[in-house]
């Protein structure tokens, strides 16, 4: 397994932490940066605990996040540019922070966004929990930038060790809160939050995020879907939940359970159009795959394409990214 392997599984990791490796890591971190060792490590069970935890902290000094990773990372980030000039430096995060980069900063992203949602019951309250959330050092999802220095050096061991072992943490001069990691996590093939019949992302003590293909989407929601029908999909007023509700439906079923009429077909497929209120229509060519699946049958696909599209072939066109009178698709015979 290479590097990035290694880390995308830090980076994914759910179950309990290693709580004595962490905070190993911890003590490390804080001597590498010239720091005494904390007199206190608090663990929470999750982001949304971790910042309780912070918030009611006494005596625990100012903060260290710079000591600790900003300034460390700063440094190893200059000398590996340095040593490997500016293309050289390019052509190595390419092939190891950048691999990791798009899907830990959205996740890391959504918690942020799902504790502060949690948490902001008054507009003044959001304030004070924003900064407590920047100041947070990120452990395991803090993957992409640590495998860039993977073996490189000395002065990141300690935020390494770390975040293998444990979630997201808080360092100030006297105290230390440190997150669990969790307990679970659903993704789909994008690596975008997604699961169907529970919370995507979740945490021992109950905080939990819910998400469909990436769309943050109400815990309730996802109750329904089992239960959907066309009506109850066309009475949504959300218009981004209407499209979700779609997708698990199914374009072809709600097509069938709509009693839809086809308005074009041509020698690429079938178009057809569903009118939504207050929402753009939704317009699916019916194509047949030219080759056959081992059984011998054909499969069918619904392939959604822009409401503007007026012909099966311009639809069919537009997902290769042509116009239909450039389009013009090899004859089997």
């Amino acid at each position: 397994m290479n590097d990035v392997d290694t880390w995308r599984g830090v980076a994914a990791a759910t179950g309990a932490a290693d709580r004595s490796a962490a905070e190993r890591g911890v003590r490390l971190a804080y001597r590498t940066a010239g720091l005494a060792e904390p007199e206190r490590i608090i663990w929470a069970e999750s982001p949304l605990a971790g910042v309780a935890a912070v918030r009611s902290l006494d005596s625990q000094g100012r903060s260290v996040r710079d000591a600790v990773r900003t300034s460390p990372w700063a440094a190893e980030r200059r000398r590996m540019h340095d040593a490997l000039g500016p293309a050289g430096w390019a052509a190595h995060w390419n092939t190891t922070g950048a691999r990791l980069w798009d899907t830990t900063r959205a996740l890391a992203e959504r918690i942020r966004t799902g504790v502060g949602d949690t948490l902001a019951g008054k507009p003044e309250e959001a304030e004070e929990i924003r900064p407590v959330l920047l100041d947070a050092v990120l452990g395991q999802h803090d993957a992409a930038w640590l495998v860039a220095f993977d073996g490189c050096g000395e002065r990141l061991e300690g935020l390494a060790e770390v975040a293998r072992h444990a979630g997201w943490w808080w360092p100030y001069e006297n105290a230390v809160v440190i997150c669990e990691r969790p307990v679970a996590l659903h993704r789909d093939e994008a690596g975008r939050l997604d699961r169907s019949d529970g919370p995507a992302l979740a945490y021992a003590d109950g905080f939990a995020l819910y998400a469909w293909r990436g769309m943050p989407v109400p815990a309730e929601f996802l109750d329904e879907l089992a239960s959907l029908t066309p009506e109850r999909i066309r009475g949504e007023s959300n218009a981004e939940l209407r499209r979700v509700m779609l997708e698990h439906y199914g374009y072809d079923r709600f097509l069938a359970d709509s009693g839809a009429q086809p308005v074009h077909r041509d020698e690429t497929g079938i178009l057809w159009r569903i009118a939504l209120a207050d929402d753009e229509d939704v317009v699916t060519v019916e194509v047949v795959n030219s080759t056959p699946e081992p059984d011998g049958t054909s499969r069918t696909y619904w392939l959604r394409v822009p409401p503007t599209t007026r012909t099966a072939k311009e639809g069919v066109a537009w997902t290769f990214g042509l116009s239909s009178e450039a389009y013009e698709p090899v004859r089997q015979t």
